[in-house]
């Protein structure tokens, strides 16, 4: 498999498990940020610069394709163990969380407040 069908690959599986928008791998390694697994930065990384050394004559045979290919195989097996619905389940619940401890300290300082003037 050449360097430009496993970049697309990677690419795809980036966007349809994580929602990272973009063109191509490289914008979509710089979107995803920290959503992105660390052996899947790596990957991407790597292809990143094979493809780069690949087009100069030079360079070209200076590329380890097994290592490449190795980095790519963990980066889809990172990827693929990524449940898209349960990323934005636990998205959800974590954000209702978050809300319903502020709404509840809010609460409880409104009632010491009218606790401590005497009001209730």
């Amino acid at each position: 498999m050449d360097f430009e069908a496993r970049a697309e690959r990677l690419a795809r599986l980036i966007e349809e498990r994580l929602d990272v928008r973009g063109h191509g791998l490289a914008a979509k390694l710089g979107r995803g940020g920290r959503k992105l697994p660390r052996a899947v930065r790596e990957a991407g990384e790597q292809l990143l610069l094979a493809e780069r050394m690949a087009a100069n004559p030079k360079l070209a045979r200076q590329v380890d394709d097994a290592r490449i290919a190795a980095a790519c195989e963990a980066a889809e097996h990172a990827l693929e163990r990524i449940d898209p619905w349960e990323r934005r389940k636990t998205f959800a619940v974590n954000w209702l969380a978050g809300n319903a401890f502020n709404i509840l300290m809010v609460l409880a300082l409104a009632l010491a407040a009218i606790a401590w003037r005497g009001l209730l």
